[in-house]
């Protein structure tokens, strides 16, 4: 007797079929070529013969997986469906909105927006040559980062500066070019995930560097980092904890205690501050947030940030401090990997000059949002107020309570007002109203408390307060 096993039996048996669990919704499917000959849907959009053909297959995928699922599409809802996909395609997904959640620095709506002038110098030097590594009086080749550094220089002291592509990136360079194969101590309280699996640890092992853990959770001294250190030490690596908070019995090393112990064994002293403040939060009734100039003066060897948290410019990862380190830094071949374009680096000398020029609170938009008074908002919101009853909107003056957001100034909150709509709505009728504002044009985004819907306008900039209040009143309409 033939082994039913046998590969060659096998082979001659019928394959045993499996019953449709859907018999004749396959047929029902039209074929990519009598999709594509649409004249309707070829109307619908820009695309080329071939984009279309890949977009009508990847519709007609998701069909025959949603039959081999139990579903009954019919060829209606397959055309629908491959249209409704070309419109998505057609409709850019990064366009402006309006931000009402009371969250300033919002990652999931883009951070920082950049003011007028950032925009504008961002958008130019996208859309021509520019002189990005020549020097015009000379016509010779030079740097792309001097700029930057000038008006760094003025702001913070640092000797240097280098931008990449964002702070993870200048951590990670930093560590590459200074310890790869070395040791680095680090707090235990330190050793953190900052955000978006960003952890610490992994870094220093992606850098080649090895991590050396010293003190406690919540209690480490400058002595523990001398008692860590040995001639395999390459630095000591400070990092804020810009979005936690650890309160109680607590102590950390400051960059000023860690410098006099890291200076006479020939130890540099790397920290990253995070978000990057500029300006003194402390002037805004928020908690002090260590600024890149703070950490300088205080004799930090390097100092590492983000460009487009508190220092409100384009995504950009900020290094700067000694020249010689500096140079080290940019000379490593990763930093080529990494390194900022050219249109993030004229967003991001744009923005320093709002500070050079002491016009941060009135041209940066997280600034203008964190310094706008109480009464300001007050004032504001009750316009808004009247100008949507007048449209037949029913709406409710409320105080409320904003934040940095961001990874920024954990716990600290500013006072601020809102507008909550649809008072009386129950559950369902709110989230339909939340979703019809984010499909506005432009959309809007507030965040629901306590079963109501709430726009917090300390994150709307004045001159959105029209826009607001036509896309509120067509939203009601359409809900």
């Amino acid at each position: 007797m033939t082994d039913p096993t046998d590969e060659a039996h096998r082979r001659r048996l019928p394959l045993p079929r499996h019953p449709d669990p859907n018999p004749g919704a396959f047929r029902a499917i039209p074929s990519v070529s009598r999709l594509v000959a649409d004249a309707d849907l070829r109307a619908a959009t820009g695309l080329t013969v071939e984009a279309l053909t890949v977009a009508v297959q990847s519709v007609l995928d998701s069909e025959r997986a949603a039959i081999a699922a139990g579903a009954t599409p019919t060829s209606v809802d397959v055309r629908t469906a491959v249209m409704t996909a070309l419109a998505d395609l057609e409709r850019p997904r990064l366009i402006p909105l309006i931000n009402a959640t009371g969250v300033i620095i919002h990652t999931n709506l883009g951070r920082s927006p950049v003011s007028a002038d950032a925009a504008r110098a961002m958008a130019e030097a996208a859309g021509g040559y520019v002189a990005l590594e020549i020097e015009p009086r000379s016509n010779e080749r030079g740097g792309r980062m001097r700029e930057i550094a000038d008006l760094m220089r003025l702001l913070t002291g640092a000797e240097a500066t280098v931008v990449v592509n964002n702070c993870a990136a200048a951590v990670l360079l930093v560590l590459t070019a200074a310890a790869a194969g070395r040791r680095v101590v680090v707090s235990r309280g330190e050793a953190v995930e900052i955000g978006g699996g960003f952890r610490v640890p992994d870094v220093l092992r992606q850098s080649g560097a090895t991590l050396v853990e010293v003190g406690t959770t919540n209690r480490t001294y400058a002595r523990d980092y001398a008692e860590a250190t040995d001639d395999q030490t390459a630095a000591y690596l400070k990092i804020h904890p810009s979005n936690f908070q650890i309160t109680g019995f607590t102590h950390a090393a400051t960059v000023a205690e860690l410098v006099t112990i890291a200076r006479p064994r020939g130890v540099p002293v790397f920290e990253d501050v995070g978000s990057g403040a500029l300006l003194d939060t402390t002037k805004y009734g928020l908690a002090h947030e260590p600024t890149l100039r703070d950490s300088l003066i205080a004799g930090a060897t390097l100092v590492m940030a983000s460009g487009d948290k508190l220092v409100g410019g384009p995504q950009a990862g900020i290094i700067a401090g000694n020249r010689g380190w500096v140079e080290r830094v940019a000379g490593h071949p990763l930093a080529r990997a990494v390194r900022a374009d050219k249109t993030c680096l004229a967003g991001l000398a744009a923005t320093l000059r709002h500070y050079a020029r002491g016009e941060a609170e009135s041209c940066i938009p997280v600034w203008r949002m964190i310094s706008a008074s109480a009464d300001e908002l007050r004032t504001r919101v009750s316009r808004l107020h009247d100008a949507l009853r007048g449209c037949g909107v029913q709406t409710e003056v409320v105080p409320t309570a904003a934040t940095v957001g961001g990874g920024s100034l954990p716990g600290q909150m500013l006072s601020s007002w809102g507008l909550v709509l649809g008072v009386e709505n129950r559950d369902d009728d709110v989230d339909r109203l939340a979703h019809q504002l984010r499909l506005g044009h432009p959309g809007v985004y507030g965040r629901i408390e306590s079963g109501r819907l709430l726009l917090d306008v300390r994150t709307v900039l004045p001159e959105d307060d029209d826009r607001l209040v036509r896309v509120i009143s067509g939203a009601v309409s359409a809900a």
